[in-house]
């Protein structure tokens, strides 16, 4: 469950707006290293569409926007993310409020179970985190600041994700931008969740809370050698035992964003589409549900 966390939380966490703060102090000096992620590319006679695994949250200093890549980007008329651009603070903070907040009711310390609860104020006390105002969080957002401020401390920043990036390029070059999903939909996706799988969620957190910068490190590293099987590996660890989770932050989202895909292809043009790694990978990836389309993705080699 924890990497499914790391899927979303970066995205989450430039709304947050503290975590990138704490990490202009925390972050390490860049060290340049070349990476090589996976490219895929979809297309029939007029329209070209490529799919690029992102990771949303990255040390400064990995260099991967080149080759294949950037060529790629650069012959692109438009670019599609999960989400499009970030939007402005206080629509982000009202969205927060709205699907993230519990202002009345049991607190989230009354919420998990007993024997959870010194672990959590632990936790929470160590990242410096306010308690009463934690204590007021929903479990899947309280789950995600944690596990963000604990990798911004590792040298994390969500300002060096792979998003931020394409997006300041396409501004750069006056490509259109647009979002397959939107923020208020991706925040309803958690706050959908049953109370049960939204406290495992945070339980799970809490106890692997040390495990979040190992991970990470490793999932970085296998997305930039391009392994999408062992990234699949990685990051859909768990979902077997959490269905309502896979079916919500995985196999639905998948399935919809073929679909937009399909339709995308009766249009003209070449798109850059660059969602999270983790969904172009697996059993139930995009291209799994491209195939059901009879619609092939081909792997571009560089």
């Amino acid at each position: 469950m924890l990497t499914k966390l790391l899927r979303h939380a970066a995205t989450i966490a430039l709304l947050l707006g503290a975590p990138d703060a704490l990490a202009q102090d925390a972050a390490p000096a860049p060290v340049a290293k070349d990476a090589d992620p996976a490219l895929w590319v979809v297309k029939d006679k007029d329209t070209t569409i490529y799919l690029f695994g992102t990771i949303h949250i990255l040390k400064p200093g990995l260099t991967w926007f080149d080759e294949a890549v950037k060529k790629a980007f650069d012959a692109s008329g438009e670019l599609v993310t999960e989400i499009g651009g970030t939007p402005d603070p206080a629509t982000a903070q009202q969205l927060i409020v709205k699907y993230g907040v519990n202002p009345t009711g049991p607190t989230l310390t009354e919420k998990l179970p007993e024997d959870k609860r010194a672990a959590f104020a632990k936790a929470v006390a160590d990242l410096g985190l306010p308690q009463p105002v934690i204590d007021r969080f929903d479990p899947w957002l309280a789950g995600v600041q944690m596990t963000m401020l604990s990798l911004v401390r590792l040298g994390y920043n969500p300002q060096s994700g792979v998003e931020q990036a394409l997006d300041a390029a396409a501004k750069a070059a006056d490509k259109p931008v647009s979002g397959l999903e939107s923020v208020e939909e991706q925040f309803s996706f958690f706050d959908s969740l049953s109370d049960d799988a939204q406290v495992k969620f945070l339980v799970e957190t809490i106890d692997k809370l040390p495990e979040a910068g190992p991970t990470l490190d490793k999932m970085v590293a296998e997305w930039g050698t391009g392994d999408a099987d062992g990234l699949a590996a990685v990051m859909n660890e768990g979902f077997e035992a959490s269905p309502e989770l896979a079916k919500k932050l995985l196999s639905d989202r998948n399935a919809r964003w073929a679909e937009w895909i399909d339709t995308r292809l009766d249009k003209p043009g070449v798109v850059f589409v660059a969602v999270g790694a983790g969904h172009l990978a697996g059993p139930e990836s995009v291209q799994a549900y491209l195939g059901k389309r009879k619609i092939k993705a081909k792997r571009i080699n560089y």
